[in-house]
């Protein structure tokens, strides 16, 4: 019986034996259990493992599951040239915190959106409350380190050839953690999430504690697989949503993951109301929000500390940041819940939920967001501690008015305009008209909007820029349009100047949407369904007017060409976003008369 240790500098040399005839007596493992003298003597009692002929050794699983990951490389490199395997796993052998129990995925067609609310009855399932954390790894199967460089040439093209597996009969899934994350990590910030990719693939390879909770990790590869529902990676989507859903219960125990829980629950709101579940969405948001101002990000200061306002109480207190690129993941995902609120409560026709006033306690001081790289090189803005939100707003026609000029700060600016926009025109009575106040608030949130698309790149020079500031202007562009809209449209009907500028607004976000390409739409925010829905909204209020009143074809014709150019942009992103097909139906039945 010979006692095999590991080296982690050459793989191979973890799976080869020493030849048994050579070996002295010294050398002899003496069968004790856990770890024999010689390996306590090298102090490499860890690394002591050998056959008994009962079972597997450790070292026996690692090599057949290393032979099974680069099978399936060589697999998805040369597809042409491999034929299709297909691996069984045995769900009783892994933890039962992952069962299977969700509401299947909304896949309604136009026209009928549902407002279930089956996958969860509550915000954060009641789940077993004495697992550790350490028992909840993201992955059932730890994986070797690979180099995520040969990841990068993967795509949806030859991922499209893993092989399937059938349909999910409480099969689990086999270990696609490395694949699923290089799927989501291009389209990060299609749901909002701003984070180190870095230290995102790291955290794979680091010990349970160490790494970002299964609530994150299953939210990504939901995501991951909800962007690849044509290909058979899809077929894996209500598994990763199951095991997102138990691992709330859970995040929600440790302070420490309290921002995997936040992000998480910001990815899943955005996955329900994208799928048209507008309810489960709505809650999802609210409860990030909640989270968020709990745990006092809404008032990060310049140190990167949440602001305490007493020290009563420090049980919500994030642990301090550890370095610059933590502080900056912090801000980031503040602002993720903050345009997360402000962009869909329009959408959902309710309040927004973060709070900002002058209270101590609800104003928002955290600085402007910036680019991850930018904290990782020092690069930053730590801001003034002083109120963002209603800086920008009360600091219109200052100079200084606009500090914050990445494209996250704008994207920030753009949500507040936006929400800002339909609350004003929401809160229009006769009362406030006569009192002359609303038409002076009016004027200047008008103005503000302007002043703030006179700051943005133009769309002419918008495809130079990088891909990812190239998605992320287009719905800033949008959104601002949309706010103008926003602002005008309660008032088209009795007012021809609102009409007009209404219409010119819904016009220039049909100009943004010429600047997309097709490849372009596998990486829009699905915000941006909603801003074109607004605008069809107020092309088809125009062409119902051309229609009853004397006729003018020549208008009538350019109403349904801006409506028809609507309708082609709308299609193509509904196919991804059941949301928006619902939208898209309603203008085709306003272009078929119906």
């Amino acid at each position: 019986m010979l006692c095999l240790q590991s080296s982690t500098a050459n793989r191979k040399g973890m799976f080869e034996m020493s030849e048994a005839k050579d070996v002295s007596l010294s050398q002899r493992c003496d069968g004790v259990k856990p770890a024999c003298a010689q390996c306590v003597r090298a102090k490499k009692g860890d690394a002591c493992e050998y056959d008994d002929g009962k079972g597997k050794t450790r070292t026996q699983i690692m090599r057949e599951h290393i032979a099974r990951l680069e099978m399936r490389i060589r697999e998805l490199e040369n597809p042409e040239q491999s034929a299709p395997s297909m691996t069984l796993f045995d769900p009783h052998a892994l933890s039962p915190y992952y069962s299977e129990s969700s509401s299947s995925s909304s896949y309604d067609s136009p026209g009928k959106l549902s407002y279930s609310t089956s996958a969860s009855p509550t915000p954060f399932p009641l789940g077993e409350q004495d697992h550790h954390h350490s028992m909840i790894s993201p992955l059932t199967v730890s994986t070797p380190e690979i180099d995520p460089a040969a990841w990068e040439s993967l795509s949806f093209a030859n991922l499209a050839s893993v092989p399937a597996v059938g349909s999910f009969n409480g099969m689990e899934a086999p270990p696609l953690d490395h694949i699923l994350l290089e799927i989501f990590i291009p389209h990060r910030h299609q749901c909002g999430l701003d984070i180190h990719v870095g230290r995102l693939r790291d955290s794979l390879g680091l010990s349970p504690e160490e790494q970002h909770h299964p609530v994150l990790m299953n939210a990504i590869y939901l995501w991951a697989c909800y962007l690849s529902r044509s290909g058979s990676l899809g077929q894996y989507e209500q598994l990763y949503l199951s095991r997102t859903l138990a691992a709330l219960s859970d995040a929600m125990q440790y302070m420490s993951k309290a921002l995997d829980l936040i992000r998480a629950c910001c990815m899943l709101s955005v996955y329900y109301l994208s799928n048209g579940r507008l309810l489960e969405g709505s809650y999802y948001s609210a409860a990030a929000c909640t989270l968020a101002v709990q745990c006092r990000l809404h008032q990060i200061s310049p140190e990167g500390r949440s602001m305490n306002l007493d020290g009563w109480d420090a049980s919500f207190e994030l642990p301090p940041p550890k370095d610059n690129v933590e502080r900056g993941e912090r801000i980031s995902t503040f602002w993720q819940v903050f345009n997360l609120d402000r962009c869909w409560s329009v959408v959902l026709r309710r309040p927004a939920t973060l709070p900002e006033s002058d209270h101590p306690m609800a104003s928002i001081t955290t600085p402007w967001p910036q680019r991850i790289a930018d904290y990782e090189n020092e690069d930053l803005d730590f801001g003034s501690g002083s109120p963002t939100i209603r800086g920008f707003f009360v600091q219109q026609g200052q100079s200084n008015s606009l500090s914050g000029f990445s494209t996250a700060a704008l994207r920030v600016k753009a949500s507040a305009l936006y929400e800002g926009a339909n609350r004003l025109s929401s809160s229009w009575s006769p009362r406030s008209l006569a009192s002359g106040s609303f038409s002076e608030n009016f004027g200047a949130f008008e103005h503000s909007i302007m002043r703030f698309i006179t700051t943005l790149l133009p769309l002419h020079q918008i495809g130079g820029a990088i891909p990812e500031d190239k998605y992320a202007l287009i719905v800033i562009h949008s959104l601002a349009h949309a706010s103008m809209i926003r602002l005008h449209a309660p008032f088209m009907r009795d007012d021809g100047v609102s009409r007009e500028k209404a219409i010119r607004a819904a016009r220039s976000l049909i100009h943004v949407t010429k600047l997309i390409t097709d490849a372009d739409f596998e990486f829009l925010d699905p915000v941006i369904g909603p801003c074109w829905a607004s605008a069809a909204k107020v092309l088809e209020s125009e062409l119902n007017r051309l229609q009853s009143s004397w006729p003018d074809p020549l208008n009538t014709m350019e109403v349904r060409g801006d409506l028809e150019a609507l309708l082609y942009v709308m299609t193509k992103l509904g196919s991804k976003f059941p949301l928006i097909a619902y939208h898209c139906a309603k203008v085709q039945s306003c272009l078929d008369g119906e």
